[in-house]
């Protein structure tokens, strides 16, 4: 039976780029630790984006969790001790020869609820050059909530969180590293993707600085937030390594749809390239 709200958790984390045991050991601390809070347990937990290497592209043949193995069992153990759902971030994965940036999500009993690989890949930090491209979308249901997951990169092509948003998801999750100094960005396209598919939208980046192989050094602001269907901020941060609480309403998610019927004055077959001719016919 679908709740009636959700405590969502963002852990808002440094990561130790190349250092995956380190990583873990921070993840498994953090988790625990928000599960024992005075804060309340959550009923999904949110990760960042590469946490268990960073983005140590050059070194994946080393660092990579061959086939997410230790992340899947790492999140499977922590979500059925604690009865907690995790939006598990995502992960440097080897499958045989390819590597992929990907997400695993877990849900109260430890199961596996999805996997989503990240479609678009960051030219600017080469994931090109290292990682291979998904093909498959972010659908996934926890707790009878219909739900969808892009990470990083994929904010930026409102045609990936409006086709979840058209199959039902009422929350939208995004783990990220995304940095200085596109703060703006971040916040704007969080805010266009939750006002214009009326959903929640959980985003959790990181913070802290990695030096590349090259020596060039990358800032991660963090200022992970949640938004509500209106794009007004329930909770958020700034760049420091916190924990971040939001209590949703998820009704509130119909209510807005139908208040403003966006989806239902869809004009899909224009949408298409089709415009001129269905414009003649309507004029007929």
């Amino acid at each position: 039976m679908k709740p009636e709200a959700w405590r969502i958790c963002l852990i808002q984390m440094d990561v130790s780029i190349g250092e995956p045991d380190r990583n873990v050991d921070r993840v498994q601390r953090r988790i625990e630790q928000v599960m024992d809070s005075p804060e309340g347990r959550p009923d999904v937990i949110v990760l960042p984006e590469m946490w268990n290497t960073g983005y140590a592209l050059e070194k994946l043949d080393q660092l990579a969790d061959p086939g997410g193995e230790a992340a899947r069992e790492l999140l499977s153990e922590l979500s059925a001790r604690y009865g907690v759902n995790i939006v598990g971030g995502s992960v440097s994965v080897r499958e045989g020869s390819r590597f992929y940036n990907r997400l695993y999500v877990t849900d109260r009993q430890g199961r596996i609820a999805a996997q989503y690989d990240k479609i678009h890949l960051f030219r600017l930090m080469d994931e090109h050059s290292y990682l291979t491209a998904g093909d498959m979308l972010g659908r996934f249901e926890l707790d009878g909530v219909a739900c969808g997951a892009i990470i990083c990169y994929d904010l930026r092509f409102p045609e990936l969180a409006r086709t979840l948003a058209l199959d039902g998801a009422e929350v939208l999750f995004v783990p990220a590293q995304w940095p200085h100094p596109r703060l703006y960005h971040w916040r704007m396209l969080l805010t266009a993707r939750s006002i214009e598919n009326q959903m929640f939208v959980a985003a959790c980046n990181r913070v802290g600085t990695s030096i590349g192989a090259d020596g060039t050094a990358s800032a991660f602001f963090g200022h992970s937030v949640v938004l509500d269907p209106w794009g007004e901020p329930i909770a958020g941060a700034e760049e420091e390594e916190t924990d971040i609480y939001a209590d949703i309403p998820l009704s509130s998610v119909e209510e807005v749809r139908s208040r403003i019927p966006v989806f239902a004055d869809r004009r899909e077959a224009l949408y298409r390239g089709s415009g001129q001719v269905i414009a003649a016919k309507e004029r007929e």
